[in-house]
């Protein structure tokens, strides 16, 4: 039978059993793992690939390349389910290769520092959103670190900007507010959108929506959450995971990375103590690369 007609009547024999959501995830997960065994160049079948040991190599690779703990334990699900179906109604398969297979555990990420895939696919989606409410959110989480709550409370009279330079007083917390300078990136994009229609002049908060008269912090929130579901099949279980927050942890990351000291990363960020001194306590993890970007920069070191 080909391969083809055996993927319509699987998908078909999920459609009777599931939703279409699940069944869309699980083909195209199913797909995925098809064309992988295809262009690994063997000569033997699909089939005759569909092994413990191939499918331990296809995790692998699938971890490598950024995929989250989550995902991999989704695409099991999806290949078992497929390898049953084999077993019990095609009688093509003896046993199903995701027995005894073990997906790795997600590991704590209280500090993320995003993979470049991550920071290019959620850059493309504020693009593609397009709005300059979005570009702005999007250029001080990204670019200026700041958090949801600062996004959230920030006031108008707090912005004090132009095209060409320019500051904001961030931080409604009481002994977290500090001034920050403000770069290109994500001065320009702030600019725009303060002087344009999108946003309520009227209102005291810089950034505005049509139920409150500010954006509030779930507000943001489902506001990330509907960016994230601009992406391509391909791309979403990669940024899956991340939180808007993860913006400002990967903000942190980059300054270590480019020369800032543990001082200016935590003032710029309001990590201050009770008594008005830069935490550097809390502030230091970032010093420490993740293990798979310290990888990566090992092997363009090589």
């Amino acid at each position: 039978m080909q391969l083809q007609q055996l993927l319509f009547e699987y998908e078909a024999f999920l459609v009777s059993r599931t939703h279409k959501s699940t069944t869309d995830t699980y083909m195209r997960i199913i797909r995925q793992l098809v064309l992988w065994i295809t262009n690994q160049n063997s000569s033997s079948g699909i089939f005759e690939q569909f092994s413990k040991d191939v499918l331990k190599t296809y995790i692998t690779h699938l971890e490598a390349t950024g995929y989250s703990a989550t995902h991999l334990a989704r695409v099991k699900s999806a290949i078992s389910g497929f390898a049953r179906w084999l077993i019990e109604s095609k009688g093509i398969l003896i046993s199903n290769p995701t027995s005894g297979l073990s997906i790795p555990q997600q590991p704590f990420q209280g500090n993320s520092e995003l993979s470049q895939s991550q920071r290019q696919i959620l850059q493309k989606l504020v693009l593609v959103d397009g709005k300059k409410r979005s570009l702005a959110i999007w250029a001080l989480g990204y670019w200026a670190g700041c958090s949801v709550s600062d996004i959230a409370w920030l006031r108008e009279t707090d912005t004090h900007i132009s095209l060409k330079q320019g500051w904001i007083s961030v931080g409604y917390k009481i002994g977290k507010v500090r001034d920050i300078n403000l770069i290109t990136e994500a001065r320009r994009p702030l600019c725009e959108y303060i002087y344009s229609d999108e946003r309520n002049h009227e209102s005291r908060y810089t950034f505005t929506s049509q139920r409150h008269e500010r954006l509030t912090e779930a507000g943001i929130h489902r506001w990330w959450k509907n960016i994230k579901s601009l992406a391509l099949p391909q791309e979403y279980p990669l940024i899956e995971s991340v939180t808007f927050h993860d913006l400002r942890h990967d903000f942190a990351h980059r300054m270590c990375q480019a020369g800032w000291t543990l001082e200016q990363v935590a003032y710029y960020l309001g990590h201050m103590t009770k008594w008005g001194t830069p935490s550097l306590q809390t502030t230091a993890r970032y010093q420490y690369r993740s293990a798979a970007t310290h990888v990566k920069s090992l092997s363009h070191n090589e």
